[in-house]
C-alpha cells in the first residue's frame, strides 16, 4: 500500500440528520418507494471484489434481536433487514422490506405493505406471516432468556414482554394478507418507526429460527452463550455467512438478493483488538478499513496521509454508578464521584479533536436537550467536602472497565480509567480496579445486578429521537444502574407518546434536568468517532446511527 506522507488527508463528515430526526417520527403514508427504495440488480453487475475491515472484538453473537453490541450489528445488518429503513442524509425512516406504511387508530395502529418477490437466504418466502413470527417471538423473550442475553432491545422500546403484557407498548401483530401486515401498539409511541431501524428488529427467516433453536442459548462463542441461530443467522440481506472462525468473519454477497448487490463479492471482518495493531495493517494493506479511530492513530493516519472519515457525534461515554451498592445510594457521595471528575482532561487526551463534553445523556442535535442541564463541575476540594459530609469512611468501590475493547463511545478505556482511577482517588475515594475482557461478558457483568460500584461503559443511539438515549438507559429500574425515580419513569413513558413539538422537548428538558441532578451515571463526552480507508475506497456509507451496509461502499477500479 502508498505510504507517501507527502500525500494529502482526506477528512470527511458523516452525514447531519440528529436535528431532523423528530419530523419523521409520526406519519401518515410514507414516500414514494420508487423514489427511495434500493434498485434493483441491473444486468451484467455480478459482485466480485473483496472488502476486508478491520473490527475491534468478535461479535457477540450474530442474532441481533438477542445482541446489540457494535460489532455484532456491524455484521448482522449485512445479514438481516427491517420493514423499515433510515435516509442517509435526512434520517428519515425509508422504505425496506416494507414498501409504505399507513398510520391509524390516534397513533396505536400501523399498517405495511411489504415487499414483494423477497426470498430469505435459505429459500423460503418473505412474507406477512414471517413478520408476524418475529414480532411474536420478541415479544415472547421468557425472563430466563432475558437473563442469559442482556443485549435484547425489545423491552427498552416496548417496555415488556408477554409476560407482562399490561405493561407493554406492543399488543398485537396481525397478517392481515400475505403482503400487509398490522402492528397494533397499547399507546401512541412517537419515534415507532424510527424504532424499528434498530437491527434488533430485523426479520429472520422462520424456518431458520426453528431449525437453529433461536430461543435455546446451548453453544458459546467467545464466552458468550449463543444459539445455534445465532452462530448461522439467515435474513433476506445482501449478504449472508459463509464462515466466523476465532478471528474472522466472512459474508458472501446473496446471489437472489431483491435489492442492489453492490461490488462486493465477499466481506471479511478481522479482529484486531487493539487500536495498534489495527492502524498496521491498514498501513501494511492487509485490510480496507477500520473503525473506531484513537487519538494516538488519528495523528499516524494524518502523517501517512490516509483517508480519515468522521462520523457526526451520536453517543455518549459515561461512567456508571450502581446504586445497588449501599454507599452509592447517599446523593452526596455521587455527587462527589462528578465534582472529582475532569472531563476536560479526560476529553483532550483520549477523544478526538470537536468531541463535547457531556452534561446530560441525550447529545445536543436531538430534539429535548437541555441547554439548562444542571452540572456539578469539576472541583476536587468540593468533592473531599461532600464525601465528609456524607460520612463517607473509605469503603471500597469496585471499578470494572473493559480490556481489549475499542468503541465509538470508548476508544481506549484502559487509558480513559486510569486517568478517572486518579482523578477519583485524588479526592478520598477508594477505587479497586476490576479489569475484564470484553469477550469474557463485560457487558453482562456490569449490565446486570451484581458488585459493580462504577464502570465504564456508553451508549451509541441507533435511531434520532431522545427516546433512545433516556428510555433504555433510564426507563426503569436496571441492574446497570440501580436506579428508581418513579416519577423520572412516568414522564419518560409519557414523553413518548407525546406528538413532535414544544411540550415533547419540554418534557426532555426536565428528564434530562432530573436525571442529571440526582446522578445515576456521569456523562462524560458526546464523542466524534472516525473510520479510516484506504486508498482503494471511494466511498464510505458512513452514518451516524452505524447504519452502515456494505453494498453502499464504492471501490476504486
Amino acid at each position: 500500500m502508498p505510504s507517501s506522507t507527502s500525500r494529502r488527508t482526506v477528512i470527511k463528515t458523516g452525514a447531519v440528520f440528529m436535528a431532523l430526526g423528530l419530523t419523521a417520527c409520526t406519519g401518515t403514508p410514507s414516500p414514494s418507494p420508487s423514489s427511495t427504495s434500493p434498485s434493483a440488480p441491473s444486468a451484467g453487475s455480478e459482485p466480485t471484489e473483496t472488502f476486508t475491515f478491520g473490527t475491534a472484538s468478535q461479535p457477540l453473537g450474530l442474532d441481533p434481536a438477542l445482541s446489540s453490541d457494535v460489532e455484532s450489528y456491524r455484521v448482522t445488518r449485512q445479514i438481516l433487514e427491517g420493514l423499515v429503513g433510515v435516509d442517509q442524509t435526512t434520517g428519515k425512516p425509508t422504505p425496506l422490506l416494507a414498501t409504505e406504511w399507513t398510520e391509524s387508530n390516534e397513533g396505536r395502529s400501523y399498517t405495511f405493505k411489504l415487499r414483494s418477490g423477497v426470498f430469505f437466504q435459505d429459500g423460503t418466502p418473505f412474507d406477512a406471516d414471517a413478520v408476524r413470527h418475529n414480532f411474536n417471538r420478541w415479544f415472547a423473550f421468557s425472563a430466563e432468556l432475558r437473563k442469559k442475553a442482556p443485549g435484547i432491545s425489545f423491552k427498552s422500546v416496548f417496555k415488556a414482554h408477554s409476560d407482562d403484557a399490561p405493561l407493554s407498548i406492543f399488543k398485537s401483530c396481525t397478517a392481515l394478507s400475505p403482503d400487509t401486515v398490522r402492528i397494533d401498539l397499547t399507546q401512541p409511541f412517537t419515534a415507532f418507526l424510527q424504532a424499528l431501524t434498530l437491527p434488533a428488529f430485523a426479520i429472520a427467516s422462520p424456518t431458520a429460527l426453528a431449525a437453529g433453536t433461536a430461543d435455546v442459548l446451548n453453544q458459546t462463542r467467545h464466552g458468550n452463550p449463543v444459539s445455534a441461530f445465532a452462530a448461522n443467522p439467515v435474513g433476506t440481506g445482501p449478504f449472508s455467512l459463509a464462515a466466523w472462525d476465532e478471528t474472522s468473519v466472512r459474508l458472501v454477497s446473496h446471489k437472489d438478493y431483491w435489492g442492489d448487490r453492490g461490488q462486493i463479492a465477499t466481506i471479511n471482518f478481522v479482529t484486531y483488538d487493539h487500536p495498534q495493531t489495527r492502524l498496521q495493517a491498514l498501513l501494511d494493506g492487509k485490510i480496507d478499513g477500520y473503525d473506531a479511530v484513537t487519538v494516538g492513530n488519528f495523528d499516524q493516519l494524518v502523517k501517512r496521509g490516509m483517508q480519515i472519515v468522521q462520523r457526526d457525534p451520536f453517543s455518549v461515554m459515561y461512567l456508571g454508578i450502581n446504586q445497588e451498592i449501599p454507599v452509592l445510594q447517599n446523593e452526596k457521595v455521587r455527587q462527589a464521584i462528578e465534582l472529582a471528575i475532569d472531563k476536560d482532561t479526560l476529553i483532550r487526551k483520549f477523544f478526538i479533536d470537536n468531541t463535547a463534553k457531556a452534561s446530560q445523556f441525550v447529545p445536543p442535535k436531538i430534539s429535548g436537550f437541555n441547554n439548562d442541564a444542571p452540572a456539578l463541575g469539576h472541583d476536587p476540594a468540593k468533592a473531599k467536602a461532600y464525601l465528609a459530609a456524607a460520612g463517607y469512611k473509605g469503603e471500597v468501590l469496585k471499578f470494572y472497565y473493559p480490556l481489549n475493547a475499542t468503541r465509538p463511545y470508548l476508544p481506549t478505556p484502559e487509558k480513559i480509567y486510569a486517568e478517572l482511577s486518579r482523578q477519583l482517588t485524588a479526592v478520598g475515594l477508594n477505587i479497586k480496579p476490576v479489569p475484564v475482557d470484553w469477550s469474557d461478558g463485560y457487558l453482562q457483568k456490569v449490565q446486570s445486578p451484581g458488585d459493580h460500584a462504577l464502570h465504564l461503559l456508553g451508549w451509541n443511539g441507533s435511531y434520532s429521537d431522545a427516546d433512545n438515549f433516556v428510555g433504555p438507559l433510564f426507563g426503569e429500574k436496571n441492574g446497570e444502574f440501580g436506579y428508581q425515580d418513579p416519577q423520572v419513569f412516568s414522564k419518560i413513558n409519557r414523553a413518548r407518546g407525546l406528538p413532535a413539538g414544544k411540550e415533547r422537548d419540554e418534557q426532555y428538558h426536565t428528564i434530562n434536568a432530573q436525571i442529571a441532578a440526582t446522578v445515576p451515571a456521569v456523562p462524560i463526552a458526546f464523542p466524534i468517532s472516525a473510520l479510516a480507508l484506504s486508498d482503494r475506497v471511494s466511498s464510505y456509507p458512513a452514518s451516524p446511527v452505524l447504519n452502515e451496509v456494505f453494498t453502499k461502499v464504492q471501490l476504486k477500479p
